[in-house]
């Protein structure tokens, strides 16, 4: 099975780009790994068994090209995360300090925070895409979850 890229472009553009974002925590290299991943999808000749089976294969490809991404030399000379969370815009204060947080937990725990909430995918579908064992992501949920838990009792405490 293959889509035509275009379809998949504008079905999946914006869930990459935030998984992209995720790991690179920079705007001009997460448009980069989605340009790239649409790239690589679309002068790769392989079939896919369903819609499913392609958007994984997209998220994977674009959460190894981002990985890559934080692994080069120029990884280093990119914007400040505080300047570019300042140009978002939020529904509520909240959710910005939400969002805060989560892009401050270590890498693994982030992006299956992110792929269980944001993308709404089940363990079995993370374990599939990152290649780890269901347990793995189970646990990594958990732990991020507990980051999170804690980081965000302490800025609550902070306010009173």
């Amino acid at each position: 099975m293959r889509q035509p890229v275009q379809e998949l472009i504008e079905w999946y553009q914006n869930n990459l780009f935030a998984a992209a974002f995720q790991i690179c925590r920079n705007q001009e290299d997460a448009e980069d790994v989605v340009q790239e991943t649409f790239i690589q999808y679309h002068t790769t000749l392989k079939q896919y068994e369903s819609e499913e089976h392609i958007r994984a294969w997209l998220l994977r490809v674009a959460i190894n090209k981002a990985k890559n991404v934080n692994h080069s030399f120029w990884h280093r000379k990119k914007q400040p995360l505080e300047e570019y969370i300042e140009t978002l815009v939020f529904e509520s204060e909240e959710s910005g300090d939400l969002f805060e947080t989560v892009l401050g937990l270590p890498e693994k725990y982030r992006i299956v925070i992110h792929l269980f909430y944001y993308e709404e995918y089940s363990v079995q579908e993370i374990a599939k895409v990152l290649k780890l064992s269901e347990s793995n992501v189970k646990v990594r949920l958990s732990r991020g979850r507990q980051m999170l838990k804690d980081a965000l009792k302490e800025d609550w405490e902070d306010d009173e």
